[in-house]
């Protein structure tokens, strides 16, 4: 055997041995830690937001008629992995369609788990809420802001319960939760609000001294999450769980007018989509939407509203005969989707 062949064998064995220690996420008898910086965004499940979930409706409204639906407006998410190997990054990048980005840009390094869990948490609230607000004034419908729940440790704990409706905030009148949001990111940590809500049939004033935001250390904190209803009584309910971020927006929103409106919005056509909202209905940019498309072509879906910023991204790959549609607002996302359904002139992203 030759002196080349005899360093090839000997140089394969610490690769092998290197292979199978690095599969464990840590060295054995150590506390030593073998993963690797990075996190994997890849397809994540969809919901159809006309449908249930675990037996309930995934967008549940009470207090007015319902109209029929058909077809899907299914919602689309992206999955995250981390906590990986190398071996098990290299194999997720040769094998799938997975995108690795640096760990910090999933959960920051200066926020802890429950930190990042709870932005989640308040995010998806805010963007329910900015669904319904877009809905209603979509439909006409007078809205009112009521608190969805209230997080532990916060100023708000104590003070203010689930189920109370915020009439003003210091004197001003509000009607949408983002006038409350922006009035308490106005003041710092130390100062306080003064929150008339009512609860039941009694009306209170509530002087609060804000903490800090988790995010931003400067800014106060008030630590609830609220939701939108009707005043004139219909409510609206959303049942998902283990969802994080505002991406859900838009498409709660076109379940909530598709429900509440004659006719079907998407004329019973499989349509999935993405793209957070804000309460006047204008549709917004959102993260991993190559992976988003890949999920909405892997269910069947014939159409996806992609918001405009996001275009270039959403057909950056093959996406198949999945039709994608450009929007920038609610109207303009159920006008594509008349124009789809009774052969007009829609305007894609190619």
């Amino acid at each position: 055997m030759s002196r080349r062949s005899r360093t090839l064998i000997w140089g394969a064995v610490p690769v092998v041995l290197l292979t199978g220690l690095v599969s464990f996420e840590s060295i054995p008898g150590t506390d030593i830690s073998l993963t690797v910086p990075y996190a994997a965004e890849g397809p994540g499940p969809t919901f159809n937001t006309l449908g249930d979930v675990e037996g309930e409706e995934v967008v549940e409204i009470s207090g007015a008629e319902i109209d029929e639906v058909a077809g899907n407006l299914n919602m689309t998410t992206v999955s995250v992995r981390s906590g990986m190997t190398l071996p098990q990054v290299i194999g997720r990048w040769l094998t799938t369609g997975d995108t690795l980005v640096p760990l910090e840009q999933v959960f920051p390094p200066n926020l802890s788990p429950e930190e990042v869990r709870e932005s989640n948490e308040i995010a998806f609230s805010t963007s329910e809420a900015a669904a319904t607000v877009a809905a209603m004034n979509y439909l006409g419908l007078p809205v009112q802001v009521e608190v969805a729940g209230v997080l532990e440790g916060v100023a708000a704990e104590g003070l203010v319960e689930p189920g109370d409706v915020i009439l003003s905030v210091d004197g001003n009148e509000v009607s949408e939760p983002g006038q409350v949001r922006s009035a308490v990111l106005g003041k710092a940590p130390g100062e306080s609000v003064a929150l008339a809500i009512r609860r039941g049939e009694e009306e209170q004033t509530l002087d609060i001294e804000l903490g800090e935001h988790p995010q931003d250390a400067a800014v106060g904190f008030l630590g609830i999450t609220m939701s939108s209803a009707s005043a004139t009584g219909v409510e609206v309910e959303y049942n998902l769980e283990d969802i994080g971020g505002p991406s859900a927006g838009m498409m709660f929103s076109l379940a909530v007018v598709d429900k509440l409106s004659p006719g079907e919005l998407n004329g019973g056509h499989f349509v999935a989509g993405t793209g957070t909202i804000d309460e006047d209905g204008g549709v917004g940019p959102i993260g991993g939407i190559v992976h988003k498309v890949a999920a909405a072509e892997d269910i069947g879906a014939e159409v996806f509203l992609a918001p405009s910023a996001n275009c270039a991204e959403a057909t950056s790959r093959g996406h198949g005969e999945l039709i994608i549609l450009k929007v920038d607002s609610l109207r303009e996302a159920i006008d594509q989707m008349d124009a789809y359904a009774n052969g007009g002139d829609y305007i894609t992203c190619e």
